[in-house]
C-alpha cells in the first residue's frame, strides 16, 4: 500500500470507528426509556420512547443548522495547515469558537420559541409532546459544549488529526451510555432520576467530551500559540460568508428530511415505519463513507494550502476509489442481508413485509450516496461553499418537484390508506429522494471538471 492510501486510511478509519458508535447511543437511550414502564405515573414504554424520539428529533433539527461550524473550521484550518501557517490555524480556532459560543448564548436565551415552532410541524400526542419538551429543556443546556465540539472536531480534521476527533467522540458516547443508564435507572440503593436522567446523561457526556478535547489540545498542541488577540474582522466576515452558504445548505437538508418523513406519514403508520427503517439502514452505509469524505476534506484543504495540484488530484481519485469500494461492499450486504437487517429492527410482521417491498432501493443508495457524500467532503476542504449550497438548492427543488409532479401525473392522492396507493406513493417518494442525490453528484462533478475551485499555481 502506497503512502497516499495509508494517509487516506489514517484519516478515514478513526472517523468510521467513531461514527459507528453513534447508533449505539440511540439504541441505549431507547432501551433505557423502555425499562421505565410504570416508573412515572401512568406513562408506558411507548410514551417514554416517543418522548426520546421526538426530543432527539428537535435537536437534530436545531443542530443541523449549525453544522457549518465544523465544516468551515475544518476546511479553513486544513488550508492553513497546508501553508504551514500554524498561527492562522490557532486564529481560525479562536474565531470559530467565539462564533459558536455566541450562537450558544442566543440558543439558550431563545430556547422556548424553538420547540413551539417545531411542534407546528411535528405532530404527536400530548403525552409524548410533554415528555419531549421535558427532555429538550434539560438537554438544551449542553448547547455550549455541543457547538464548541463541532468547532473542535472540525479543527482536528483540518489539522489532519482524526484520531483526536475519534477519541473525543468515543468519550462522549461512552459517558452518554453509562451516565444515562445509572442516572435513569439508579445504582446500588439509589433509585435514579427516572426519565430526566437520560437528558442529564447527555448533558454530562457533552461537557465530558469538551473537557477531553481541551486536555488534548492543551498537551498535544502545546507548541502552538493559542494567544487571545483582537479579532480580524475581515477574517470573521470570510467565515460568516462561508457559514451563510452552509446554513442555507443545512436548511435544504432539513427540508428534505422533514419532507421525507411527513410525506411517508400521510400513507399510514405502517409505511411511515417502513420508510423510517429504510432510512436507518441507509444511514449505516453513510457512517462508513463519511469517513472517506472527512479524509477527502482534510487532504483537499491541505494540498490547496500547499498549492500542490498533483497530490490533490491523486488524493481525490484515491478517496473516490475507497468510497466506491465501500459502496460495492454495501451493495452486497444489502442484497444478501437486507431482510435480516430489517428483522433486527422490527418484529412486527406487517412492517417487515412492507419493508420487503422496498428493499431493492437499498442497492441504489451506495453508488449515489457515495459520490454525493464524497464530493461534499472535497468541496468543504476547498472551502468552495457556493457550489455546495447551489447543489443542495437544486437537489431540494428536484426532491419536491419529482414527488409532487409525480403524484399529479399518476393521479396518486396526497394521502391514502389503500395498500396499492401507498406502495406507489412510497416508490415515488424514494425516487424523489434518490434523484436529489443524483442531482448533487452531477452538479458537483460538472463544477469540478471546470476546476473552478482548483485554480491555484502548480
Amino acid at each position: 500500500m502506497n503512502g497516499a492510501n495509508r494517509e487516506i486510511l489514517r484519516l478515514a478509519v478513526p472517523s468510521i470507528l467513531a461514527n459507528i458508535t453513534v447508533p449505539l447511543v440511540g439504541m441505549v437511550d431507547i432501551a433505557v426509556a423502555g425499562h421505565l414502564v410504570g416508573g412515572a405515573g401512568s406513562y408506558g414504554a411507548a410514551e417514554f420512547i416517543g418522548g426520546i424520539a421526538i426530543g432527539s428529533l428537535l435537536f437534530d433539527l436545531l443542530y443541523w443548522n449549525f453544522g457549518f461550524l465544523r465544516i468551515s473550521t475544518g476546511g479553513l484550518t486544513a488550508q492553513a495547515f497546508g501553508r504551514k501557517d500554524f498561527q492562522e490555524c490557532t486564529d481560525i480556532f479562536a474565531r470559530s469558537l467565539g462564533i459558536s459560543l455566541i450562537i450558544s448564548l442566543i440558543i439558550l436565551l431563545l430556547q422556548s420559541p424553538f420547540p413551539k415552532a417545531a411542534f407546528l410541524v411535528v405532530k404527536t400526542s400530548p403525552t409524548v409532546k410533554n415528555l419531549a419538551l421535558q427532555y429538550f429543556f434539560i438537554r438544551i443546556w449542553a448547547a455550549p459544549a455541543t457547538l464548541s465540539l463541532m468547532v473542535i472536531k472540525g479543527w482536528f480534521v483540518g489539522m489532519q488529526d482524526s484520531f483526536s476527533s475519534m477519541f473525543t467522540d468515543l468519550v462522549v458516547n461512552a459517558v452518554n451510555i453509562v451516565a444515562s443508564i445509572f442516572l435513569t435507572l439508579g445504582v446500588g440503593g439509589w433509585e435514579g432520576m427516572g426519565y430526566p436522567g437520560i437528558a442529564v446523561g447527555t448533558v454530562i457526556a457533552q461537557y465530558s467530551g469538551l473537557l477531553t478535547a481541551v486536555v488534548i489540545i492543551r498537551f498535544k498542541y502545546r507548541w502552538m500559540n493559542f494567544r487571545v488577540k483582537n479579532p480580524d474582522y475581515g477574517k470573521v466576515k470570510e467565515i460568516m460568508s462561508m457559514n451563510s452558504d452552509l446554513f442555507i445548505r443545512s436548511v435544504c437538508f432539513i427540508a428534505i428530511y422533514i419532507g421525507y418523513t411527513t410525506i411517508a406519514a400521510r400513507y399510514g403508520d405502517v409505511f411511515l415505519s417502513a420508510s423510517t427503517i429504510l432510512m436507518k439502514l441507509l444511514m449505516i452505509f453513510s457512517y462508513f463513507t463519511d469517513g472517506f469524505a472527512y479524509s477527502g476534506e482534510a487532504l483537499t484543504g491541505r494540498f490547496i494550502g500547499e498549492r500542490n495540484r498533483k497530490d490533490m488530484n491523486q488524493a481525490i481519485k484515491l478517496v473516490f476509489l475507497w468510497s466506491m469500494g465501500v459502496a460495492t461492499l454495501f451493495i452486497g450486504i444489502y442484497a444478501l442481508a437486507g431482510s435480516w437487517m430489517v428483522s433486527l429492527m422490527t418484529s412486527d410482521t406487517t412492517v417487515a413485509l412492507a419493508c420487503e417491498k422496498f428493499l431493492w432501493w437499498l442497492l441504489i443508495m451506495p453508488p449515489l450516496g457515495c459520490a454525493a457524500f464524497t464530493w461534499d467532503g472535497i468541496y468543504e476542504g476547498a472551502t468552495a461553499t457556493v457550489p455546495v449550497r447551489n447543489a443542495m438548492i437544486l437537489a431540494t427543488i428536484t426532491f419536491f418537484g419529482i414527488y409532487f409532479a409525480g403524484i399529479w401525473l399518476a393521479g396518486i392522492p396526497s394521502s391514502a390508506d389503500g395498500a396499492d396507493l401507498s406502495i406507489n406513493a412510497m416508490n415515488l417518494l424514494l425516487t424523489a429522494y434518490f434523484a436529489h442525490l443524483l442531482v448533487r453528484t452531477i452538479y458537483l462533478s460538472a463544477i469540478f471538471k471546470n476546476k473552478n475551485f482548483t485554480n491555484f499555481a502548480e
